[in-house]
This record gives C-alpha cells, sequence and structure tokens, in this order.
C-alpha cells in the first residue's frame, strides 16, 4: 500500500470509530454524550437554522432535540476523504438515519456530510460538522435581464 491508501484505510477506521461513539450516546438520544463525540472547540452546521460553535452551543442544539428524538441511529456511507494533516481528515458523502421520535413513530432521512474529524488526546473527535439536504434543483433564481 502507498502512503495515500494506508491514509484512506486509517481514516476509515478513525470514522468508523466516531460513527459509533455517536451512535452509542445517540441510542438513548444523551445530548450529553452527542456532546463528547466533539471536540471542544466544534462548528456545527445541523439540521436546525443556525450555527453552533463550540461544546456550549452544540450541547444546546442536541439537547433542543430531547422529548423530539427517543433514538437515532446514523449510517455514514459513500464516504470521501481528503487528508489535512497527519492527525486530520475531512469525510464528505451521505448520512443515513434512523429515528425513532417520541411515541414511537420512526423515521428515515439521507443528508449530505461534511466532517472535519482530529486527532485530540488520543480520541478522533468531530472539529466540523456540517449535514444538509440535497437540493431538488441548483439554487439558481431570476431569469435574463
Amino acid at each position: 500500500m502507498n502512503r495515500n491508501t494506508d491514509a484512506v484505510v486509517g481514516a476509515r477506521a478513525a470514522l468508523a470509530t466516531v460513527q459509533a461513539a455517536w451512535n452509542a450516546a445517540a441510542h438513548r438520544w444523551n445530548a450529553e454524550m452527542l456532546t463528547a463525540v466533539y471536540t471542544d472547540d466544534a462548528l456545527f452546521f445541523g439540521g436546525r437554522p443556525g450555527h453552533s460553535v463550540g461544546a456550549g452551543a452544540i450541547r444546546d442544539y442536541f439537547a433542543s432535540y430531547e422529548g423530539v428524538i427517543e433514538s437515532a441511529a446514523l449510517e455514514l456511507v459513500e464516504q470521501h476523504f481528503s487528508r489535512l494533516a497527519d492527525d486530520c481528515f475531512l469525510a464528505q458523502g451521505y448520512g443515513e438515519f434512523s429515528f425513532v421520535l417520541s411515541g414511537g413513530q420512526l423515521s428515515r432521512s439521507r443528508l449530505r456530510t461534511t466532517l472535519v474529524v482530529a486527532l485530540q488526546q488520543g480520541q478522533w473527535k468531530i472539529r466540523q460538522h456540517h449535514f444538509s439536504t440535497t437540493p431538488e434543483s441548483p439554487p439558481i433564481q431570476g431569469g435574463a435581464g
């Protein structure tokens, strides 16, 4: 294997570790545990309006779903990797979510995902998180003037 192949294999393994930690925290929707998957200075665009910066804001984001989401599972698929440094990489692809909402209602969604994952104090954590829906069409407005 060459260095680039080794880097992708390592990034894939690190992302699997992050995904497992996220799923363990989301199994009983625990805002504190979910926040622990992120660096203290993480940048976060999630499924609600606004931008969450830092652990406190990210915890508030996850806590805003308490009573709405009982449980969630995430599978990161079709991921492509870009090595940013020996201890940091970008992963971009799709996230397939399965939710159990209050009252036992089931919900599924597939979102575009961009994550920057960094090794901090011996643990792989999310440093930047951006999930969004796939647009139905290009965001071009207006006409010939």
